[in-house]
């Protein structure tokens, strides 16, 4: 591996900071919970202490401001080069977006965690489920598309950042909004989708990576948005979808 490529994985996570921005992730934990079973939606309760999935879906962002969850930045994250596959990908000591929910997966089906370990892990599975959909958050080393410098509009960003925010806030709905106007997958798909693993999510946002990188002279904006808003709600609507089916596998 080219030093390169691991001085990257290093990085602050601060180039990935939000995933998809309040509104996407609020609106895959709105998503999620239609899918609950009754024994998972009982057990989330109790356990988020009757705050919904949705508004707990942002709380590994909200932290961010708290010195004593740095060890956490880089785990909303991996690098993943092109033409590499995770397994041979060189592996950030500080952990990555699949190794932790891997992890958390594993540690909530356990049943070994004391309830202030479990809320924490639950709200942590509940953002990376939204963030490893969002595909810059399975990312090239370009920081995830964050060294991509374009102009949204009349804005000067980046790539990363149209993905996380620019598109959904471009749309003007609420949370609820977006993720009513979301497919109504049916039971056959439901299934399909959540018979999907932690590293097949990560295989898909790699996959997308020829369209999201079409963008032309770097100005763009309703061209852009139209060829790739469809995959924006079919990664929501996933997101959602496959975070109920963990719920329901480990409390269900």
């Amino acid at each position: 591996m080219n030093r390169l490529i691991f001085t990257v994985l290093f990085c602050s996570v601060s180039f990935l900071s939000w995933g998809w921005g309040a509104t996407g992730h609020r609106a895959t934990g709105y998503v999620a919970n239609k899918y609950l079973n009754k024994k998972a939606r009982k057990a989330i309760e109790r356990i988020l202490n009757g705050q919904s999935l949705a508004m707990a879906s942002t709380w590994m962002d909200d932290i961010k401001s708290d010195s004593t969850y740095r060890f956490m930045d880089d785990w909303h994250w991996v690098t993943i080069p092109d033409g590499m596959s995770y397994e041979e990908a060189e592996k950030n000591p500080k952990g990555d977006i699949i190794a932790t929910l891997e992890r958390v997966i594993a540690e909530l089906k356990s049943k070994k965690l004391t309830p202030e370990k479990e809320a924490e892990y639950v709200k942590i599975l509940i953002h990376l489920v939204g963030d490893i959909h969002q595909p810059l958050h399975v990312g090239r080393p370009d920081r995830g598309g964050n060294d991509i410098k374009i102009m949204w509009f009349r804005t000067d960003t980046n790539l990363h950042t149209v993905w996380d925010s620019d598109m959904i806030n471009g749309t003007r709905l609420s949370y609820t909004e977006l993720a009513e106007s979301l497919d109504k997958p049916s039971v056959a798909q439901l299934q399909q989708l959540q018979k999907a693993s932690v590293r097949d999510w990560a295989k898909e946002s790699v996959s997308y990576r020829p369209q999201i990188y079409t963008y032309g002279t770097g100005r763009i904006g309703y061209e852009y948005q139209y060829r790739n808003f469809d995959l924006v709600r079919e990664r929501l609507l996933q997101a959602g979808v496959r975070l109920a089916g963990v719920l329901n596998e480990i409390y269900g």
